[in-house]
């Protein structure tokens, strides 16, 4: 596929549109929770099936995106989306009307499942629309809307929360206007039909599979952010209002990394790119672990949030030129459930950490962790380097 065939602007700005569905899609109910767990206190194990409420989205997401990339292949970039938008409108507007703790937990799963979808197909779209340097500049675009739509989203599901703790799932409606406007602007890209060698059953080559494992890596260690840093915070002495800022910065810095990865894509290749993702973050953990006041707490986290705005459209595009166009449906989803699957795993692989050595030499150990592997990976790359060029 070639820029020639490339969409039109109503098109590109639906896609957009929908990318910011995903970031938000299980964090907008965390200012409602305190509440939830009052309201459903008489629900034996509230306590934990609250929590669940948010995370059992991540892993719905991680579970179901291989299927979505088979659909994707298989029916259409376009049926998928659409089919994600209105499922995400329902699942994620049940939470106003629902009144039982289990019914809640299944809607929220439902909601894992929409936005499985939905980050499949506007991946493969993307790259099904665009090659070379307008590619990087599109997923660039692509990772910029979705960290401003937590910016956005985020206080605004907060505010609400002060009204009801049912009255974020209101957003989840903004899906249904998507949807809208997808029905009319997009069209089902032609793809090449996939051969019998290339029908999805052959192996992943193994750097593919390494994409994967570097896309959980990452996420894992980059949701200690939500995860971790508000009992850090609380040490100092700030309250939600602070914290909640403090966690948003890195939404923000995210949103930069995005907008300067496809300027720096042009002038470096993806192991560099890649590498200097994983010392930003390595870098921004040590300051966060070492911190003694908030602000450093703030510059650690800014550092962190721009490497993984560098680092997730690095990935993405990876992936893209690495998959035949007949499978980047089921190569693309494989980022996602990485992705979605660190998330999940994030509390439960640090916790062990944190009961040994804190929550702040969790922070230092794994930024001298990172930093160590950016390293490595920087040696290894001038040597092979050197190697070619002999």
């Amino acid at each position: 596929m070639t820029d020639t065939l490339a969409p039109t602007r109503r098109a590109r700005g639906t896609v957009l549109a929908a990318a910011p569905l995903t970031i938000m899609a299980a964090a907008i109910i965390a200012p409602s929770l305190p509440a939830m767990r009052e309201d459903f206190a008489d629900t034996p194990g509230s306590g934990l099936l609250v929590r669940l409420a948010l995370t059992v989205t991540s892993l719905a997401i991680a579970i179901s995106a291989p299927l979505a990339g088979i659909v994707a292949d298989r029916v259409g970039r376009r049926p998928l989306l659409l089919a994600g938008l209105g499922l995400y409108a329902v699942s994620g507007t049940a939470g106003f009307f629902v009144d039982d703790l289990y019914l809640l937990l299944i809607t929220r799963a439902g909601l894992g499942l929409a936005v499985g979808g939905i980050m499949t197909a506007i991946s493969t779209l993307i790259t099904d629309w665009f090659t070379g340097e307008r590619r990087a500049s599109f997923l660039g675009l692509q990772q910029a809307f979705a960290s401003l739509g937590g910016v956005v989203f985020l206080p605004l599901a907060g505010l609400l929360a002060t009204v009801s703790w049912q009255a974020p799932f209101w957003i989840y409606s903004v899906s249904a206007v998507v949807a809208v406007f997808a029905i009319v602007s997009l069209r089902e890209p032609v793809r090449d039909s996939p051969s019998a060698r290339e029908d999805g059953r052959s192996r992943l080559p193994a750097r593919i599979v390494g994409v994967y494992v570097l896309a959980l890596v990452v996420t894992l260690v980059f949701y200690m952010a939500p995860t971790q840093l508000p009992f850090l915070l609380e040490g100092f002495g700030s309250g939600p209002a602070v914290i909640g800022v403090v966690v948003a910065g890195s939404t923000l810095t995210g949103v930069a990394g995005a907008l300067a990865f496809p300027r720096l894509r042009g002038r470096r290749g993806p192991t560099a790119i890649t590498t200097v993702s994983v010392a930003l973050m390595g870098v921004g953990w040590l300051v966060i672990g070492t911190a003694g006041t908030v602000a450093q707490v703030v510059a650690g986290l800014l550092a962190g949030g721009l490497g993984v705005g560098l680092v997730v459209p690095n990935l993405n595009l990876l992936l893209a030129e690495f998959a035949h166009p007949a499978q980047r449906g089921r190569v693309l989803s494989g980022l996602v459930t990485g992705i979605f699957l660190g998330q999940f795993l994030s509390p439960l692989v640090v916790q062990p950490l944190v009961q040994g050595i804190g929550i702040a030499g969790s922070f230092i150990w794994t930024g001298i962790a990172l930093g160590t592997g950016a390293a490595l990976a920087a040696l290894l790359s001038n040597r092979n380097n050197g190697k070619e060029t002999r």
